[in-house]
């Protein structure tokens, strides 16, 4: 059995594309990036005719109902979903006959309230592949609060019987293909490889060890936070997202129609580049999150769903961020910069900067009476912050700008410059700092030798 992992490193999730034999492929858990999955079937002579959902998804839109748009691919979505689009609802304890394959399906609710596995078997005697969306993970497994507040003691506790009974009569030699992963907002564990084998997991994960009651009363606890824009998704992907034909995408604008464009409320700006070059020149009240892995989280964490966007681009194409923004249902979209910072410049705009300093130069810039922001998540802090720095991670900074002292400069930090400088443009954008960026972040400050 030919699987194809489509790992995402931002999001710390994995989809797969399987040849099922006979020119017959299967997608398992695709996101809203269609493009991608349909190259890679043509590329391997595959038709994609099956997709297999494991649960509704909390930190991705869906791409099931853009690959039926493109391939004519069957759905197959938990019957407990009650999905509210034509699909092929499936139960645990089914087998399906697709391709070569037969696929058991199995019941592993905890994650979520619906969650299936697939467990694929071929001719021959090989090892079964296990298709656990977040049911059982490397190191760990998917957290159990993104259904709501009142299910998780019943799904913590569905998820201690799922991760101990469920797979059970399966070999150790059964190969462990999950959607979460390391870095997911969706999951917790010590894991660091995206996939595994049941065995491995049998010896090494802590999950296995515990007992019902440690499981329950304490596993919750070390969930990580929650970005805001999870709390859409599920009915996002209940519903069915809108196919990407049917979306208005960003034109090009000029400098003057893409300054108009900015003025309109509900518009944000968002300037894609790298850190430098947006230190170097930005126009002012920008939000700037650079276009790397992260990216889409940090979008969806920090911009509402009803913002208009508008994108100042650097080496990414505007293809690649829509896909990015789709990813976390932000659609409305006003235009993107022709020409760049550029442009915006050469046309007589104004522009700003963001200073940054070495972690050698802190120490007298803040005995100069500067405040130390850390907007690094909580378990990051735990590990050394720099003394009297106010803590307030980067997704919360836009609702808690009042715990950011003010009229006082502020060193902002995180691990390596890059969350520093999306809540730099965010205090800008408030009227807060002024704001000096800690370059290389509290791993420069470490370096510099400073404690």
């Amino acid at each position: 059995m030919d699987v194809r992992l489509f790992r995402d490193a931002g999001l710390g999730n994995g989809s797969y594309l399987v040849d099922a034999g006979g020119g017959h492929g299967i997608l398992v858990d695709p996101d809203r990036r269609a493009r991608r999955y349909l190259q890679a079937a043509s590329d391997r002579e595959l038709e994609i005719r099956t997709v297999l959902e494991t649960h509704l998804h909390a930190d991705f839109v869906s791409g099931s109902l853009e690959v039926r748009e493109a391939t004519g691919a069957e759905l197959h979505v938990p019957a407990d979903a009650a999905v509210g689009f034509p699909h092929r609802p499936v139960r645990g304890g089914e087998r399906l006959e697709i391709g070569d394959l037969e696929v058991e399906v199995v019941a592993s609710p905890g994650h979520a309230p619906e969650h299936l596995s697939y467990v694929a078997r071929a001719d021959g005697g090989r090892a079964p592949t296990l298709f656990s969306g977040g049911a059982l993970i490397a190191g760990g497994a998917a957290r159990t609060d993104l259904a709501g507040d009142d299910l998780t003691e019943r799904l913590t506790a569905q998820a201690f019987d799922t991760v101990h009974d469920a797979f059970a009569d399966l070999p150790d030699e059964t190969v462990l293909l999950p959607t979460h992963g390391s870095g997911s907002f969706c999951s917790t564990g010590s894991g660091t490889e995206h996939t595994s084998t049941l065995g491995a997991e049998r010896r090494t994960n802590p999950l296995l060890a515990m007992t019902r009651e440690d499981f329950v009363g304490s596993w919750p606890s070390t969930f990580p936070r929650t970005p805001v824009y999870f709390a859409r998704m599920r009915e996002l992907n209940w519903a069915g997202p809108r196919l990407r034909r049917d979306i208005h995408l960003p034109p090009p604008l000029t400098a003057k129609d893409f300054a108009d464009a900015a003025s309109r409320p509900g518009s944000i700006v968002v300037d894609t580049r790298d850190a430098a070059s947006y230190a170097e020149a930005h126009g002012e009240g920008a939000l700037a999150i650079p276009f790397r892995d992260a990216f889409p989280t940090w979008l969806g964490w920090l911009v509402p769903p009803e913002a208009e966007l508008l994108f100042v681009l650097g080496s990414t194409s505007i293809d690649d961020v829509v896909d990015a923004s789709l990813l976390v249902g932000l659609e409305r979209f006003g235009g993107y910069l022709e020409g760049g910072i550029d442009a915006w410049r050469e046309a007589g705009f104004p522009v700003r900067s963001l200073p940054g300093i070495g972690g050698e130069d802190t120490v007298p810039w803040l005995e100069a009476g500067a405040q130390a922001l850390d907007v690094r998540e909580p378990d990051e802090i735990e590990r050394g912050a720099i003394s009297g720095a106010v803590a307030v991670p980067l997704g919360d900074l836009p609702t808690r700008l009042d715990a950011v002292p003010q009229r006082r400069p502020l060193l902002v930090y995180c691990a390596s410059g890059m969350r520093s400088t999306t809540a730099a443009s965010i205090l800008e954008r408030a009227g807060v700092g002024p704001a000096v960026n800690l370059r290389g972040g509290y791993g420069a400050w470490r370096e510099a030798g400073r404690d």
